[in-house]
């Protein structure tokens, strides 16, 4: 029997989001009379839509009516170890339709941004806005119209959501996502942090570090710790938009391939039928479907915004509030990293996300009855893959054993709540993690503020020694209409630090914290932002400030009239270069933090 909370925060979803959802399916019916889209094409349109096709797909692709033709869209690029693998993937989906009968096409292609590699650059400031570019291109991509379902190819962070937007855009055609798999487990992400802390305190030097980073980023496939990439891959078996146990099968292995054909064989039987649209499944219980497996696994943060826009592409009116109360009744099954030392290759050997599904399932913490993208009862999500006589073979993964340090029932969880919970008070409303907290850190932080405009004067006055206290650094102007919402994990060794040392310290910021972080407490994507005229753009050094994650309260001690009359703090100037300058129509619409951080959508919605 599924959970009271549960039905309750469904009933609220349905309710608020009862015109949009009517609106979004509407333009999906509009789109779906219009298909199959091949046979409304002009026979000069259609001759160029497969002018460079083998003769064996010409024969196909001219059955307009009769032979399903895929669109892969794709995000490869071999800068990103994620997406290297995806190298020779078009061909092989190719092979896959042809031998069922059908045809595929690369219908374009997609920028994929590596977070780590511009992590506290200036490349960061254009990280989120890339979710928005991604879906822009994916609806491109589609608007060829010669297509009957979508191969989508992408893994990290902003790409997921991305891809999924754009598909919505075109939500009558039936989607599925094809991933790659993580790289094998290189050197510990434990060991790594200390090595990252111990540069941070001029401990070891750069050739130490450097050393440690490539023991850890080593080979093709995603990073191994369980960051935003990893969460994604989760979030869309929970949503039943990707094959059940697929996501963290190693690459360039014969299970990972024979379940890229498994998924085109899948898709293939949904692109004929009505109604088998993404955007006719993506109903409100998958969606907090994904929400329940980012609670139950202590993912990232950043599917705080990434699953309300997804929402609202869709006509879901996603809010922090349900999230949150999501969050008190779903427990946490899952000790992977940054919550704890496992990576995401040991949260594959212990069933991975079909374990958490069977576990969430028992204990009526899941809605059981939702669609799925290949077309399989979601029951079947509670099943592992194998590979028996070169073909996938899904087994029930309550039969496998499991690790406790890694992963557990509901009857034993490593928390009662799953961790992520809504702050509130007279600054405003923000999102704080707290699964990866120490256990034994009090739950109240009260502490001076230190008021900083940029990253960068943190870390100086970090060096020299100027924050040897107990302190809550206050970054502001960090917001995405300020300049894009860039990712802060530059300031994790310095804060880790410092509280290694004994010092009581946080973070209270309008911008966004990396997926892998969350060892200090960190109230982040505070809205409004300063940009938009919130409070923390009035606080000033000394400030008491509160955070009190047992009681969801974020306050600084001072009165609201005294607050209002204060002068707002003058914002840093937009930066321009390095491509910033194209996205300044971005920070100039997008919509607040609370609504999903989307310039698209805030356009879409006026």
């Amino acid at each position: 029997m599924t959970d009271t909370v549960l039905l309750q925060v469904l009933e609220k979803l349905q309710l608020r989001s009862q015109a949009s959802r009517q609106r979004y399916l509407a333009l999906c019916d509009q789109m779906a009379s219009e298909t199959p889209s091949r046979s409304s094409l002009g026979c000069t349109n259609l001759a160029h839509s497969y002018a460079a096709a083998e003769a064996s797909e010409k024969h196909l692709l001219r059955q307009t009516q009769t032979t399903p033709n895929l669109a892969i869209v794709t995000a490869y690029n071999d800068m990103l170890s994620a997406h290297q693998p995806y190298y020779r993937y078009p061909e092989k989906l190719k092979a896959f339709a042809l031998r069922h009968g059908a045809t595929a096409q690369v219908a374009g292609g997609t920028p994929a941004m590596c977070d780590g590699v511009t992590q506290g650059q200036p490349g960061m400031e254009l990280s989120l806005f890339s979710r928005d570019v991604i879906a822009l291109a994916t609806a491109v991509a589609l608007s060829h119209n010669t297509f009957d379902g979508g191969l989508y190819l992408g893994i990290c962070d902003k790409i997921v959501p991305g891809l999924l937007m754009g598909a919505l855009s075109f939500g009558h055609l039936p989607g599925i996502f094809v991933p790659a798999g993580p790289m094998p487990s290189g050197i510990s992400n434990e060991e790594k942090a200390k090595v990252r802390v111990a540069y941070a305190e001029g401990a070891v030097d750069a050739d130490a570090l450097l050393e440690s980073e490539e023991k850890s980023y080593h080979s093709a496939g995603t990073c191994t710790f369980y960051g935003t990439a990893n969460s994604n891959q989760m979030l869309l078996e929970m949503m039943g938009l990707q094959l059940p146990g697929s996501a963290f099968v190693n690459p360039g292995t014969p299970l990972r391939d024979a379940l890229s054909e498994s998924a085109v064989r899948q898709l293939l039987k949904s692109t004929l039928t009505p109604g088998r649209g993404l955007g006719y499944i993506l109903e409100a219980e998958n969606l907090l479907n994904g929400v329940i497996g980012l609670l139950a696994t202590g993912g990232s943060t950043n599917h705080t915004l990434h699953l309300l826009a997804i929402g609202r592409a869709c006509g879901w009116e996603l809010t922090w509030e349900d999230i949150a109360e999501l969050s008190a009744t779903v427990p946490l099954l899952t000790r992977l990293y940054p919550n704890g030392s496992a990576d995401v290759n040991a949260f594959h050997a212990n069933g991975g996300t079909p374990a958490v599904i069977d576990a969430l399932w028992q204990a009526g913490k899941v809605f059981p009855d939702i669609q799925t993208a290949y077309g399989w009862p979601f029951e079947q999500a509670r099943r592992f893959p194998q590979l028996e006589d070169n073909q996938p073979d899904w087994q029930p993964v309550s039969a496998m054993g499991k690790d406790p340090a890694v992963m557990r029932d509901t009857g034993e969880p490593f928390s009662p709540s799953g961790g992520v919970k809504l702050m509130t008070g007279n600054l405003g409303q923000a999102i704080i993690k707290v699964s990866a907290l120490p256990e034994d850190m009090p739950t109240t932080l009260t502490a001076p503020a230190v008021v900083f405009e940029t990253q960068e004067a943190l870390l100086e006055q970090y060096k020299a020694g100027a924050l040897n206290r107990d302190f809550v650094a206050v970054l502001r102007a960090q917001g995405p209409a300020a300049n894009g919402m860039p990712e802060l994990h530059k300031l994790t060794p310095a804060l880790t630090s410092l509280q290694n040392r004994g010092y009581r310290v946080a973070l209270v910021t309008d911008g966004r914290l990396s997926g892998a972080s969350g060892k200090f407490p960190a109230a982040i994507h505070l809205t409004p932002e300063a940009a938009k005229g919130g409070m923390i753009g009035k606080l000033q050094d000394g400030d008491m400030m509160t955070l009190d994650w047992s009681n969801d309260r974020l306050v600084v001690d001072l009165d609201n009239a005294t607050l209002e009359q204060r002068p707002t703090a003058a914002a840093p100037p937009s930066e321009h270069t390095l491509g910033r300058l194209l996205f300044a129509h971005a920070r100039h619409q997008v919509s607040p933090a609370n609504h999903g951080a989307s310039f698209v959508l805030a356009a879409c919605e006026r």
